[in-house]
């Protein structure tokens, strides 16, 4: 073996002795060092003692041979290890190393105080000085007064709210904060009592005190209140405002109630929707209660002179509530185009009732497939029998829906859904012997007609509700592809399609046999449409002597109901313009320079009201003329735009071409539709979206 390189690979026996086993020497002989040189780092070496002046390389050449050992013999977890510094001194000093001999010393990160080291590291002295420290108290009572920001998460919905707080407790906006917890999510008040709640309030807040379900309830109270205001003075910058109402009475309470919900476009272009009131409607409901009801509300909010139009479903109470309310409102001169828009009817309400008269036709079926999806879901040795034939059949659907018995989209929903699934009935009931309510195949047959005509009808359904931006622009198109079908089908050479069809045609006339002003003439200020629409949809819709006269109407009303614009438009301005005379009349200190001063704004101001009533009423070009002439909006126009879902709204509003048709655009574009955002207050489950009407 070489001697060479036998002493150059174990430095450790080198330097200990001439014991042959270096495994020994580390346990029994260094090991002991390792202690010492520990026991020296925590205390002479912290106070630069003389003695490690006087060993000099022999503590360094000892040292460097601990390190290298143990470093290489893995049992650093086992050794003493450095005691870590837990006194809360250690918040503000530091360890500096002061003068050329490097002494460590403890340094004050506020003022720069300096105190010496102890063998033991003690830090009694520190804590004497970080209570009398002047520069610490100052920046601790800087710090409470600063509010600090937490931000809220990237997909955090409430970009309004406000996350500055001072940095300390505060119990009452705490109480606020829990209000609004447990009315948003629907908690009892109760829920503030619960043992579990207030463990973790006292865990994340130790200074958290309990509160009472009486407590909680007088705080939601408060916080109502405070939205109310809030939405009170948002409302009083509101121009128009559209309405929609639902009636809605539980099985269980024999209370009926309605729900008043506004809708309107704010300074940002932003629809908004607001639930108004609640209001219990004692019976027998008649058309007056509802319009006293609905009135009351509104002078409540302070909007009755701001109404455009309210949005009901076909009830025959509504209908003369309206006409009460339309009485009213037209006395007061508070409706735009002589109030031909007033009365909206709920276009989903109307496809209800055409679709459950198609739906008549095959109600025992439809009980029947209800039952079977309702057995087979029932224990899970049904569905997996059920599966199991499925995959046999290699079929791509794997499991049967529920429907809704009052949503009769979520009852086409489970009927074409187990249309797929016709062929794993029959054999279902071969294996299972309880099973004996199968439909026949004559039973499908009827089951895939009616599914085929629903379709249309479905997917206007989405059209009404499927967006988070105004969506009347788009009904007109859905509506004539509905009558086209019905059209098509009321002479279907077989008896039961044909039968059924005429049924749904005679709801559809009577409701839609008239020309619906509304419906088109938002769909004309959509900017893919504009005057082509109704030139395409009306020959399609009414017999061919109705045409031209319903399209007639509706321009009409359309340029009737813009020069109503223009004219609120120019009073605004010319109101505006007034105010420049009246603003100018400012006191001064002597009267020379008042004389002086007063000349010349006010001669200024007579300039300027003088040319802002020249610009308002000099003959200007029909901004509606100018639009229909740009042509319609397509792909080629902008690459940037998804010219097929389009939202009519955002055009109106990054469009900088017209002053006065924005406006009337985006009121026409507020107006709802349907009353499926009332309807949807009545339930839980779908207030984040609903998709049809619930009779």
């Amino acid at each position: 073996m070489d001697t060479s390189n036998q002493e150059q690979s174990s430095p450790i026996i080198r330097s200990v002795g001439d014991s042959a086993s270096p495994v020994n020497i580390i346990d029994k002989g260094i090991a002991v060092n390792i202690d010492e040189e520990l026991e020296f780092s925590l205390g002479d070496e912290e106070l630069g003692s003389e003695d490690e002046a006087l060993e000099g390389d022999t503590h360094a050449t000892t040292q460097t041979i601990v390190e290298e050992a143990a470093a290489d013999d893995g049992l650093d977890a086992f050794r003493k290890k450095k005691r870590q510094k837990k006194s809360v001194a250690w918040d503000d000093f530091k360890d500096v190393e002061v003068g050329h001999q490097k002494t460590l010393m403890s340094e004050c990160i506020h003022c720069h105080a300096k105190f010496k080291k102890t063998k033991t590291s003690t830090t009694s002295s520190l804590l004497r000085h970080r209570k009398s420290c002047a520069i610490r108290f100052q920046k601790l009572k800087k710090a409470t007064q600063q509010t600090k920001i937490n931000f809220p998460s990237a997909d955090s919905a409430e970009a309004s709210q406000t996350y500055l707080h001072s940095g300390t407790f505060d119990m009452a906006a705490m109480r606020e904060a829990t209000a609004e917890w447990v009315l948003m999510h629907e908690h009892p008040f109760s829920i503030v009592e619960e043992e579990g709640f207030n463990l973790m309030q006292k865990r994340g807040m130790p200074e958290w005190q309990r509160i009472n379900r009486t407590m909680n309830k007088n705080d939601c109270t408060s916080v109502y209140e405070r939205e109310k205001t809030k939405l009170k003075n948002q409302l009083k910058k509101v121009k128009k405002i559209s309405l929609t109402t639902d009636l809605w009475k539980s099985k269980n309470q024999k209370n009926e109630y309605m729900v008043v919900t506004g809708h309107w476009i704010d300074s940002n272009w932003r629809l908004q929707k607001r639930v108004l009131n609640f209001v219990h409607v004692p019976p027998p409901r008649r058309g007056i209660q509802i319009a006293d009801a609905i009135f009351k509300c509104l002078t409540d909010w302070g909007i009755e002179s701001k109404i455009y139009t309210i949005s009901v479903d076909n009830a025959s109470n509504n209908d003369s509530a309206l006409r009460c309310l339309k009485d009213t409102f037209s006395r007061n001169k508070c409706l735009l185009a002589k109030g031909k828009l007033f009365h909206v009817r709920c276009c989903a309400h109307i496809l209800n009732l055409m679709v459950q008269d198609g739906l008549s036709w095959i109600k025992e079926i439809v009980d029947t497939i209800r039952d079977s999806v309702e057995f087979i879901n029932k224990t899970d040795g049904r569905r997996l029998q059920f599966a199991e034939i499925v995959r046999r059949l290699q079929l791509p659907e794997k499991m049967l829906i529920y429907d809704c018995k009052t949503r009769w989209n979520s009852t086409y929903e489970m009927l074409t859904c187990t249309l797929k699934f016709q062929d794993v009935f029959p054999r279902y009931r071969d294996r299972e012997p309880n099973y004996d309510f199968c439909p026949t195949t004559e039973d499908w047959e009827k089951v895939s007609k009616v599914c085929n005509i629903l379709k249309a009808f479905w997917k206007a359904t989405h059209v009404i509700s499927g967006s988070d931006y105004p969506t009347a622009n788009l009904y007109l198109n859905e509506v004539c592809r509905i009558k086209v079908l019905l059209d098509s089908k009321v002479d279907d050479e077989d008896d039961f399609v044909r039968s059924m069809v005429q049924k749904m045609k005679l709801k559809f006339d009577k409701y839609w046999g008239e020309c619906n002003l509304l419906m088109s003439i938002a769909a004309i200020l959509d900017p893919r449409c504009k005057m082509r629409v109704i030139n395409y949809c009306f020959p399609l819709l009414y017999p061919p002597h109705e045409v031209q006269s319903n399209i007639g109407n509706v321009r009409q009303a359309l340029y009737d109901l813009y020069d109503e614009y223009v004219e609120i438009h120019v009073s605004g301005q010319s109101g505006s313009s007034s105010q420049l005379l009246i603003g100018s009349d400012h006191p001064t200190k002597s009267s020379s320079s008042a004389s002086s001063s007063m000349s010349h704004v006010s001669g200024m101001s007579e300039f300027l009201t003088h040319i802002a009533t020249v610009e308002s009423v000099q003959p200007v070009k029909n901004e509606l003329d100018t639009y229909f002439e740009d042509g319609l909006l397509t792909a080629a126009d902008d690459s940037t735009i998804d010219i097929v879902n389009l939202d009519a709204l955002k055009w109106w509003k990054d469009t900088t071409k017209y002053k006065i048709l924005p406006k009337m655009a985006a009121d026409i574009l507020a107006i709802p539709i349907s009353t499926v955002a009332s309807e949807a207050t009545f339930s839980a489950g779908t207030r984040i979206g609903v998709v049809s009407y619930t009779g």
